[in-house]
């Protein structure tokens, strides 16, 4: 049924004359209900409005929308009502009803009191089956507009109110679910520059195994734009695949490097040198416990599918990694901080369950709040054979509490330093603070990752829990030392955040990026070999030590010398990794070295892209095109379809192209 069928009905009965009074009580006490609802929702509170009460809904942005429509028609029921020749004492009953039941859901709230995020149970059904069976009649004919494909629209609704002379004010007129627009925060840096051997020998650099840029990434060219381009993190689209790289077969030393130098697809006579870390893989009998606090982000600019919803559903796929001993807790923050579940063992995952099942987002954001109740609940059930940590999952958005960064950051260095460690979950867009995200893992000892879909919290949480929650090194720090007899400049792609100064190399009060069990790292350097044609004009110049250098150099057919620093979890010293690289180290695909070679390609072909995203400064003609080409010849064995995505998204960004995101 739809307007016009409506208003053949009505135009149909015979329709005694009404009670001008009556009905002009009718539409007030209509307007009056529809106002106060209204009210109630811009005061924040999440309430059951009168329909919604009768009907047990929820407060959920689909809810509201239903609601609103209901207060709407319930309007234009009431009037209807009086046009009938009903009388105006029966409506008032029915409020007066309403009224009293409101009294006495009132009571029926189930919310922990230190959690005040949580929803409203709806009344006893046999509490509202009377007013239900009354409303029925009332609203039956429009309950069959609202639920055919042909439903009243809003402006048909305005229509049908202006005819009967009742005109809503714009105070009155709902508001929008909260969806932030063009507010994600990324750093702006410059991209690496190329650099002289003889200017500046030595490279160092923090390893990073983040992954959030590859998703935000790939969210927005599945949205048919390109993203920002300080969104894009070159080490990250690169290190968001698993490679097969050598794994060490003891704990000790933990990780073992491999390094591999292929010619350049971008510049001829260039080289490529990757640098590919393997961490040790644990075997369930060897993983801690785990001691986690889940800081869930329930303020309003959550309120969306793609929020709090993937939010509740990423936490779940985690409960399934965990051991029966391990324990959760839950914090949540919105216009304050509050604890919704103690440190639970995961052996009664019901209770878990239930308690995120019950979270709803709404009010303001009090990050430092929440932080700092997280923290001192992770302390309160601290275990020191344990995994301590907490595990935020935000939008990134900060406006409450500790709103200076360093502050923030300071307190998040000192927590950490008591064994809490902090991963940071980015959810959704249009509001992310990714800048504020990765500063707070960086220095919680963790990672951080943007989770757009359920499969890529499968990916983060379930495929590569070992990862996100056990460290196998802390404090992993990479140096290059480049031979200016055989190399002129060098380039290393992408760690623009990561940088460090040379003298932090050695410096174990130094704090650098962590790695899990059984995840790899893979950092790549172009260098412009000796008779090359490098980027960087020769000085007019040249100062004795640079000459000596040149003369001294040992070992004169080495690229470099290759430096590794790490800490094992639990200690404060540093230990070496070194080992020099040399032409041996560049491939034919012959024999063995044929997945090397493969795997070194295909970081290659993601290094590239985000290259060409980011402009492509350093890539000459290097197109999309050959960079498909480039990653077909490097697929391999693709388990889970991650690269075959990978490629997928290349294409797309053909058709995004004409549509920047910034």
């Amino acid at each position: 049924m739809d307007e016009r069928q409506l208003r053949d009905i009505l135009g149909r009965a015979e329709v005694p004359p009404a009670d001008e009074n009556a009905r002009k009580q009718a539409i007030n006490l209509a307007l009056a209900t529809f106002d106060e609802a209204q009210q109630h929702k811009q005061k924040g509170r999440k309430r059951f409005w009168l329909w919604g009460r009768l009907t047990g809904r929820s407060n959920s942005s689909t809810g509201r929308r239903y609601m609103n429509r209901r207060y709407i028609f319930g309007g234009i029921a009431t009037v209807t009502v009086a046009l009938f020749g009903i009388g105006i004492y029966g409506a008032l009953d029915h409020y007066r009803e309403a009224q009293l039941m409101d009294a006495s859901v009132a009571h029926q709230i189930n919310i922990d009191p230190n959690g005040p995020f949580l929803k409203r149970s709806a009344p006893p059904a046999e509490r509202t089956q009377p007013l239900l069976n009354r409303d029925r009649q009332i609203y039956s004919q429009v309950e069959r507009l609202d639920d055919s494909s042909s439903q009243l629209s809003m402006d048909a609704v305005s229509r049908l109110l202006a005819s009967e002379k009742i005109v809503l004010s714009d105070r009155q007129a709902s508001k929008p679910r909260f969806e932030a627009v063009g507010k994600d925060k990324f750093a702006n840096v410059e991209q690496s520059p190329v650099k002289r051997v003889t200017d500046e020998p030595v490279s160092t650099f923090s390893i990073d195994v983040d992954t959030a840029s590859y998703a935000f990434v790939r969210r927005m060219l599945n949205s048919g734009v390109l993203p920002q381009k300080n969104a894009v993190r070159i080490e990250e689209l690169v290190n968001y695949f698993p490679y097969a790289y050598p794994s060490p077969v003891t704990r000790d030393p933990p990780f073992r490097p491999t390094v591999t130098v292929i010619p350049s697809p971008w510049k001829k006579g260039n080289k490529l040198i990757h640098i590919g870390i393997k961490g040790y893989q644990l075997y369930p009998t060897e993983k801690p416990r785990s001691n986690l606090v889940f800081l869930l982000d329930v303020s309003g600019s959550m309120d969306a599918p793609d929020k709090l919803p993937l939010v509740v559903s990423s936490m779940k796929l985690l409960l399934e990694t965990l051991g029966p001993d391990d324990t959760v807790g839950i914090v949540v923050y919105a216009d304050a901080a509050g604890t919704v579940l103690e440190p639970t063992k995961v052996v009664e995952k019901h209770k878990i369950l239930a308690a995120l099942d019950r979270l709803e987002a709404g009010g303001t954001t009090a990050g430092g709040a929440g932080i700092r109740q997280a923290y001192a609940l992770a302390q309160g059930n601290f275990d020191k054979k344990a995994v301590n940590r907490v595990i935020l999952a935000t939008d990134g958005d900060f406006n409450v509490g500790i709103t200076d960064r360093e502050e923030l950051e300071s307190f998040i260095e000192r927590k950490r330093k008591s064994g809490v460690f902090l991963s940071v979950l980015g959810f959704g867009q249009g509001n992310l603070n990714d800048h504020l995200m990765q500063s707070l893992a960086q220095n919680g000892n963790g990672v951080a990752a943007h989770i757009d879909t359920l499969n890529e919290a499968r990916k983060v949480l379930v495929e590569e829990a070992s990862s996100t929650l056990f460290p196998i090194a802390k404090d992993v720090k990479i140096q290059v030392e480049f031979n200016p007899k055989t190399v002129t400049e060098y380039r290393l792609i992408g760690y623009e955040t990561r940088m460090l100064r040379r003298e932090d190399f050695n410096n174990d009060k130094v704090d650098a990026g962590d790695i899990g069990a059984g995840h790899s790292v893979t950092a790549i350097y172009e260098i412009t070999p000796v008779g090359g044609s490098p980027m960087i004009g020769e000085n007019r110049y040249q100062n004795k030590e640079a000459k000596r250098a040149v003369k001294t150099a040992g070992n004169a057919n080495e690229y470099g010398f290759l430096k590794v620093r790490y800490k094992q979890p639990k200690s404060n010293t540093s230990q070496l990794i070194s080992t020099a690289i040399k032409p041996s180290d560049e491939l034919s695909g012959a024999g063995a070295s044929a997945q090397r070679l493969s795997e070194a390609r295909w970081a290659t072909a993601v290094a590239a892209f985000g290259q060409l995203l980011k402009g492509g400064k350093y890539t000459a003609d290097y197109s999309y095109e050959d960079v498909i080409k480039l990653a077909q010849t490097a697929k391999g064995d693709d388990e889970y379809g991650y690269r075959a995505e990978f490629i997928n998204l290349v294409r797309l960004t053909r058709s995004a192209a004409g549509s920047p995101g910034d």
